[in-house]
């Protein structure tokens, strides 16, 4: 089976494939959220129902692992570990993900919401889909850079004690609740449509109140 048409069956269940890369013989696909479409798809599932902990990594395990016994592959999560799977390496290996300006990866289509579910593992090096330019590059601007209210984040890297000072604030609320100033700054990411609800429950989960 192609990566075509993994691509195709990820599509099915609100994921994309986000980039491909060969290591030690195997081909590792990377998988993400398909933007708006992804977190009402989601929030139908038995996992968000349940109640119990950790409900989209739960999720991510079943439909991924069932995608990867289905191309005759392994299935592999950020969320494994220690020792954790090297999503960060493989990401840049892929040449569809890069470094920004503020240090977060960055994709063409994703901006700075760049995210992994997941990864299916397939046996042998299938042909990778041609690399993706940085959106950097063509940037005007760089908003991202000066888009932390906080200094939190910027060309000097990311301090969490200061972008937690934020979120304690009145003035944090919208990061709260809509996600990351920065993020929402590049213009690439203002174009994939990812939900503020989606936003708000990853910053329920770095910032709880």
């Amino acid at each position: 089976m192609t990566l075509e048409a993994l691509d195709r069956a990820a599509e099915a269940v609100h994921l994309r494939m986000i980039g491909a890369t060969h290591e030690a013989g195997r081909t590792v696909v990377l998988l993400g959220p398909d933007g708006a479409d992804f977190w009402p798809h989601f929030t139908a599932s038995p996992e968000y129902a349940d109640t119990m902990p950790d409900p989209l990594d739960r999720w991510s395990k079943r439909v991924i692992g069932a995608l990867a016994r289905t191309f005759g592959g392994s299935a592999a999560f950020p969320s494994d570990g220690p020792p954790w799977p090297p999503f960060t390496a493989w990401a840049l290996a892929t040449g569809a993900c890069h470094a920004s300006p503020v240090g977060l990866m960055v994709h063409a289509d994703t901006g700075l919401w760049l995210s992994f579910r997941g990864a299916v593992i397939l046996p042998g090096e299938r042909q990778l889909p041609a690399p993706r330019p940085a959106p950097c590059d063509s940037c005007a601007g760089h908003p991202c850079l000066a888009a932390c209210p906080a200094g939190a984040m910027g060309p000097d890297g990311y301090d969490v004690a200061a972008c937690h000072a934020w979120l304690d604030q009145p003035a944090g609320a919208t990061c709260l609740t809509q996600g990351c100033l920065v993020r929402r700054a590049c213009p690439p990411g203002q174009k994939y449509g990812r939900l503020a609800a989606q936003s708000a429950f990853h910053m329920k989960a770095f910032h709880p109140t």
